[in-house]
């Protein structure tokens, strides 16, 4: 994602987008000719290598990201009874608002996953992450909804502006487009949050929100092919104008269609059933380059048609994986195909062994969300059998971003170019990061340190630091 204004050029440098993806994909396929420096210190720590000079932790995962999650759980309540990085996707290391663009579906969807992963992975002994993750609910619900009528009523809003309760236009790309545009796939990705979100708290406002964004998508939905996706990726939610042919993010469409149909809600299964097919004939086949790829358009704040992304191909993965057979008699192969497609385009050399994760053709660089990203996806895939270098892959990795998570628990949205700020975007800081480690650790489990995802708490930052892995 760019986080500056929207149509600023990215890639901050005078190589054009297809000359640094070139690189990065030899960088990836020629390890041995590219091999990154080992500097003193990564992120925010001293860096430690074993005696094959690969990175080691700086601490264990479970420390760190016990360090993350009572950082956040000391955000102080804001405007609205919300604590402020649920309304707030740009954020400082003083829990201050920076930026009123906010990307409310995308944010809080991966919010909710990753609390409900941390809060089950400890036990459910904090009953704050549960609240928090409510409090992400809570803002969906009552703050992020379009207008009552219209092609999508009540439908999960993709972006806005933090200032506005509720929110009552679009902000980053979207408003180029107009103040009521939506994005289909981010109304799936909350709805399928919500339902989670009511499995944990039985309140019924969650399934109600969710079953409201299948029946919108459900009722839109057309005939995809090989150039149209059974979506747009942007439209008008009052009068249907859409933009964009192609949506690379359908996981969490078919994730919401398969849930729903899964608890007796049968509406869903004859447009489950279309979104796989599409999935499965056309999208995963298809070709690599921009104009043939249908794993592109995720970002909000982006508009080019044809800007292929890490996030949408290796979320499908993880749905493979995850579902196995029970979804694709060929998960293995296809699995390997989107997280390879992933490694091609977008993955680089970083020190001590790491392959980090760059974010779409036009801003290639290693944000937090789709870098971390790799090393779940490939945590997994190596547990259900993918193979020996996917494990080395996702260790590495996400030991790298645990460096990125500071003493005290603040984290940085942007890995790898030595700037280290503390805070900034959040769903890269934090929202779409925690649940990566989650599946890791929780796929492999000799991977789990000394640290207590049982015990976070704000008083346990001054403990000391427990001993890496």
């Amino acid at each position: 994602m760019v986080r500056t204004m929207p149509m600023m050029n990215p890639t901050r440098s005078p190589l054009t987008s297809s000359a640094l993806g070139l690189i990065l994909a030899l960088a990836w396929t020629c390890p041995s000719a590219a091999q990154a420096p080992k500097p003193a210190r990564v992120g925010f720590h001293a860096a430690a290598y074993d005696a094959a000079g690969k990175l080691v932790p700086w601490t264990s995962w479970e420390d760190a990201i016990d360090r993350e999650m009572a950082w956040y759980l000391n955000c102080p309540i804001g405007t609205h009874d919300y604590p402020v990085f649920v309304y707030a996707t740009f954020m400082d290391d003083r829990y201050r608002p920076t930026k009123t663009e906010i990307i409310p579906a995308t944010q809080n969807g991966m919010g909710i996953l990753s609390y409900l992963k941390y809060w089950e992975y400890g036990r459910r002994t904090n009953p704050k992450v549960l609240a928090w993750a409510r409090k992400m609910g809570d803002y969906l619900v009552q703050e992020a909804l379009t207008k009552d009528a219209g092609v999508y009523p009540r439908f999960t809003r993709a972006t806005g502006h933090h200032t506005a309760f509720p929110i009552k236009k679009s902000s980053q790309g979207d408003e180029i487009f107009g103040r009521d545009v939506i994005e289909p796939d981010k109304g799936g990705l909350a709805g399928y949050a919500l339902l989670k979100l009511f499995d944990a708290t039985k309140d019924k406002r969650y399934f109600d929100q969710a079953l409201q964004n299948a029946r919108c998508l459900a009722a839109t939905m057309r005939t995809g092919d090989a150039t149209h996706s059974p979506w747009p990726f942007r439209v008008d939610s009052v009068a249907g104008k859409a933009w964009g042919e192609r949506n690379g993010n359908m996981a969490f469409n078919l994730r919401l269609f398969d849930e729903l149909s899964h608890r007796g809600q049968p509406e869903f299964q004859g447009p489950r059933d279309a979104l796989w097919g599409w999935i499965r004939t056309f999208q995963i086949p298809a070709g690599d380059s921009r104009a043939d790829s249908l794993w592109i358009q995720f970002f909000e704040d982006q508009t080019a048609e044809d800007n292929r992304t890490s996030w949408a191909p290796l979320e499908m993965a993880r749905y493979l994986i995850e579902r196995r057979e029970a979804l694709d008699p060929d998960w293995k192969a296809h699995a390997d195909r989107l997280i390879q497609f992933a490694l091609r385009h977008f993955s680089a050399p970083g020190p001590g062994g790491v392959t980090t994760m760059g974010e779409q053709d036009v801003d290639p660089q290693p944000w937090g969300g789709a870098c971390s990203k790799l090393g779940g996806v490939a945590a997994l895939f190596y547990a259900a059998g993918g193979g020996e270098k996917y494990r080395e892959i996702a260790y590495r990795n996400l030991t790298w971003m645990a460096y990125h998570i500071d003493q005290d628990g603040c984290p940085t949205e942007r890995t790898g170019d030595g700037i280290h700020l503390r805070g900034g975007w959040q769903e890269d800081c934090h929202t779409d990061v925690v649940h990566n480690f989650i599946d890791a650790l929780q796929a492999v489990p000799e991977w789990r340190g000394a640290g207590s995802l049982s015990s976070a708490a704000p008083e346990a930052l001054s403990a000391p630091v427990a001993k890496g892995m």
